[in-house]
């Protein structure tokens, strides 16, 4: 009886898992460090945990579904492999040149373009040229090709990117330079952009498909491993992995496009949050996803997560359909330091080795968690006990590093740590919300991750929103939203046109080639035609303006009506004003496909009173004064149980802080949902 779900996420320092049965609903989470080197190892140490705990075989999980951060790490810390370019004969340097705008927070005279992934010297132009209507203007040169191809090779290039002008209209091209590439070298990972990208702008094009191809190598080896390592424990389950899109593919897909796996992640984890906040009646959220190194925020509107194509990692643009998202370099593991008389928090961590100073593995400097555990958030052992923490050694690095240089009470220092952590999260809180259009106020706040729920109520208090949903296992939540993901892949086309000049019938034509496309994938993905569903998208703009939006396709008639007043009320929602009298421009067509799997079912609710739930209790050090904070156990608490703050609940993948002020009660669906007290009263 195969009838197990399990989920893998791993991050920088923790690697979480989730099984789930899928008949019954119930779940058991895993949580075991990290292995930087191989990363399948603590994917098959935490899979063998949690089988353990639920008593259960590896014959009988049926499906496996993974997080991977290998394409991101490998392109934030420079190891992608020794990549070359082949371009239309006269842009050699489009990624040199890439864009004339500077990076917002640079400064006008000092900022210099970053190190580009692949040099001018392993950049070759090939003579042929498609025009932008997708005509041949000059025919592909074979030999200089072949030519190409032969020197990236002498020149020690282990991937190949194919990167045509006007490709997006006319593939051809590309497609016989591939055919080309694999007879010359048929064992050299190699893509072409009208497979990865298929969209207006060069530059942007360009870096996508050459991040694709520099870290497939490493990939498509990752996700082998895996695979054999899945076969020998016993798992012959198919493996799905979670994209940027919010959705997940199939081995084969991922092999061929990768980077699509970049900051997959945090996308499952706002897929998870979104799922739980709509089954506790709240569609409206905003999350913060607070690891060991950075924080992930998101709003979600009426419980649909947005995509956006203005996407980056690190220095790169990456304009692939990616949950719309901010992070920064904000976590648990955040070192605090003092430089020039100032007190700065991150975005430097000290990751999973040697991790915080309370860790007793070496680390001497202080993080955010030690700034918790000095003031009484933190119990004195996490995961379960079976991880023992040192408050001695948080105090003397706090005291060395941050009290002494500026003159501070030790106690006063910890929380000045966690005041500057928080202002940064507020942040970027306010990039998704307020700077969009949003009043925070009118949202709840979803916090998840290993150090989300000690951060949640402060957070909330310095926006004035009023409540704060605690998922059920907030430090496994990016492992649970994978169980809570559908297969996702999107199709586009560019078309560039007026509106008022476009033809609904071309439009028509072109939606319907993106169809056939979709049903490709289906087929491949092994989806059935009554869990197929495809949903239209057109990415619009005013004329002459650098950037697009998202805009739904009309169900029925002439669209451009609707997508015209549709455009307008998004750009005012977004910026204030629309412009009338400027004409609009349809540039990008979009057709997101999904392939809905099997939810498994909804857990039964328990019982038990928050009384029955305390297993301790101990001091923590308010502004005010010292006060004794009962320690709850989650796993007894049932729904309808409520108490006020102060209360430090603990649970094997996380700790939840309610301070004095706040009021939680656990709902039907196990969120634990905390107000503040007096608010709409």
């Amino acid at each position: 009886m195969r009838d197990l779900l399990v989920a893998v996420d791993i991050g920088g320092t923790f690697t979480d898992v989730t099984l789930q049965d899928a008949a019954t609903g119930e779940a058991w989470t895993a949580k075991t460090p990290s292995t930087p080197r191989d990363p399948s190892e603590a994917f098959l140490t935490g899979v063998g945990l949690a089988l353990e705990a639920a008593c259960r075989g590896a014959a009988e999980i049926a499906r496996v579904l993974h997080g991977t951060t290998v394409a991101t790490n490998l392109i934030l810390e420079g190891k992608t492999a020794p990549a070359a370019l082949l371009t239309t004969e006269g842009f050699r340097h489009v990624l040199e040149i890439g864009r004339a705008d500077l990076p917002r927070r640079d400064n006008l005279w000092a900022w210099r373009k970053p190190r580009r992934p692949v040099p001018p010297a392993l950049v070759f132009e090939v003579p042929g040229r498609i025009a932008a209507d997708g005509a041949e203007l000059v025919p592909l040169d074979e030999a200089a090709l072949r030519a190409a191809l032969r020197q990236a090779v002498a020149a020690g290039a282990r991937a190949i990117a194919i990167c045509f002008l006007h490709s997006f209209t006319n593939h051809a091209h590309e497609r016989r330079a591939l055919e080309i590439l694999r007879e010359e070298a048929p064992g050299l990972a190699a893509t072409a952009s009208s497979e990865v990208l298929p969209v207006v702008r060069e530059y942007e094009r360009s870096m996508a498909t050459v991040l694709n191809a520099a870290v497939m190598p490493a990939v498509s080896t990752y996700v082998a491993r895996l695979e054999q390592r899945l076969e020998a424990g016993g798992i012959r389950a198919p493996l799905l992995l979670m994209k940027s899109n919010g959705g997940v593919a199939g081995a084969g897909a991922i092999r061929r496009a990768p980077v699509q796996t970049a900051l997959s992640g945090p996308a499952a984890g706002v897929v998870g949050a979104a799922a739980m906040a709509v089954a506790a009646g709240i569609p409206d959220i905003i999350t913060v996803d607070i690891g060991g190194t950075s924080a992930d925020i998101c709003l979600i509107r009426e419980g649909r997560v947005a995509l956006t194509q203005s996407g980056r990692v690190g220095p790169w643009p990456l304009p692939l359909p990616m949950v719309d998202m901010v992070t920064i370099g904000a976590g648990g593991g955040s070192l605090a330091r003092v430089a020039a008389g100032a007190l700065t928090v991150g975005p430097e961590s000290a990751g999973a080795d040697p991790g915080p100073a309370c860790y007793g593995r070496g680390g001497g400097r202080p993080t955010v968690t030690d700034a918790h555990l000095l003031l009484g958030h933190l119990p004195p052992a996490l995961l379960g006990g079976s991880m023992a923490l040192d408050p001695a050694r948080a105090e003397a690095a706090i005291r060395a590093h941050v009290a002494e240089p500026l003159g501070l009470p030790v106690e006063a220092a910890a929380r000045g740590i966690l005041a500057i952590a928080d202002s940064n999260m507020v942040g970027a809180i306010r990039v998704v919300s307020v700077e969009r259009g949003h009043d925070p106020r009118g949202f709840a706040l979803v916090p998840f991750g290993g150090a989300g729920p000690l951060h949640g109520a402060a957070l909330a208090d310095l926006l004035g929103m009023t409540r704060v949903l605690v998922p059920p296992a907030p430090g496994v939540l990016c492992a649970q939203g994978l169980l809570a993901a559908d297969l996702k892949a999107e199709f586009s086309r560019t078309v560039a046109e007026r509106l008022e000049h476009a033809d609904p019938a071309r439009l028509e034509a072109a939606f319907r080639a993106l169809a056939a496309e979709a049903e490709a994938w289906f087929a491949e993905e092994a989806v059935a035609a009554p869990d197929r569903a495809t949903r239209r998208v057109a990415l619009m703009r005013y004329e002459e303006q650098g950037f697009e939006l998202a805009i739904p396709w009309p169900e029925a008639g002439d669209p451009r009506p609707a997508l015209g007043s549709g455009f307008a009320a998004a750009h005012r929602a977004l910026y204030g004003f629309d412009l009338p009298e400027v004409p609009i421009e349809i540039v990008t067509l979009r057709l997101e496909a999904a392939g809905r799997l099997p939810s498994p079912a909804a857990p039964a609710p328990r019982g038990g009173e928050a009384a029955g739930a305390v297993v301790g209790g101990q001091e923590m050090r308010l502004p005010q004064g010292p006060v004794r904070a009962p320690i709850l156990d989650r796993a007894r608490l049932g729904a309808g149980a409520a108490f006020a703050g102060p209360a430090i609940l603990v649970q094997l993948d996380a700790t939840t802080l309610v301070p004095p002020g706040w009021r939680a009660r656990v709902l039907p669906t196990g969120a634990l949902l905390m107000e503040r007290e007096g608010a709409g009263a």
